[in-house]
């Protein structure tokens, strides 16, 4: 464990198709974070959008992003301004045909700590990610950042514990697990309540077995 604490926030919030209004409601939460003492602060899944991937849609691929750009260049400078880690999952656009879901770890002085490719991808009813994003090509790793050391993986990468315990290995304090998840609405009246059971338990899972915090920002 550190010698050293931090405190750590985790943003939840609903989002829109606007990416303009979302980017605003993000920096806001960010700040009241910030100036409620949050040192490492994480935003949910795709920060940027309404869940896309319920359907599969071509438009859709215009809510992606190339690297270094919006996303990138708000959340650095407040990031800077604030003294703060920000975790900032978005819509990589990395060149054409390939998309990926991805998250910067902006350090405390605005600099690219780290970035993190989702590398495990679903597709089941109403999560058609395999439509839109690639598997992550960088590997699970520990990030280390000016406040502590952090690992980063994101929403389905939870239900495999090797994605966990690779990370935490590096050196990682906390696992940061941006998220998107919840039920086919079809479902959640029989199966809800023991689906969100086993998301606690192998949260929690990874945590007792690794020795770490585990933070997760749904929606």
């Amino acid at each position: 464990m550190p010698n050293k604490k931090y405190k750590i926030a985790v943003i939840q919030l609903n989002l829109n198709d606007v990416a303009e209004n979302n980017l605003k409601k993000c920096i806001s939460w960010v700040r009241d974070a910030a100036n409620l003492g949050a040192e490492v602060i994480s935003l949910p899944e795709l920060y940027s959008s309404h869940y896309f991937c319920q359907s599969e849609d071509v438009d859709n691929f215009a809510l992606a992003e190339p690297l270094y750009s919006t996303s990138f260049i708000a959340f650095s400078a407040l990031a800077k301004e604030l003294g703060v880690v920000i975790i900032v999952p978005f819509f990589e656009k990395r060149m054409a045909g390939i998309y990926h879901n991805s998250a910067y770890i902006i350090d405390t002085d605005g600099s690219e700590a780290g970035l993190y490719r989702k590398m495990h991808i679903p597709d089941d009813p109403h999560f058609y990610e395999k439509f839109y994003f690639t598997p992550g090509d960088l590997g699970f790793k520990t990030i280390p950042t000016k406040k502590g050391k952090v690992g980063t993986l994101i929403c389905w990468d939870q239900w495999y514990p090797e994605a966990a315990r690779l990370t935490a290995l590096q050196g990682a304090e906390v696992l940061f697990y941006p998220t998107a998840i919840g039920w086919h609405p079809a479902e959640k009246d029989d199966y809800g309540e023991n689906q969100h059971g086993a998301w606690m338990s192998v949260m929690k899972g990874h945590a007792v077995a690794n020795g770490v915090y585990v933070a997760a920002a749904n929606r």
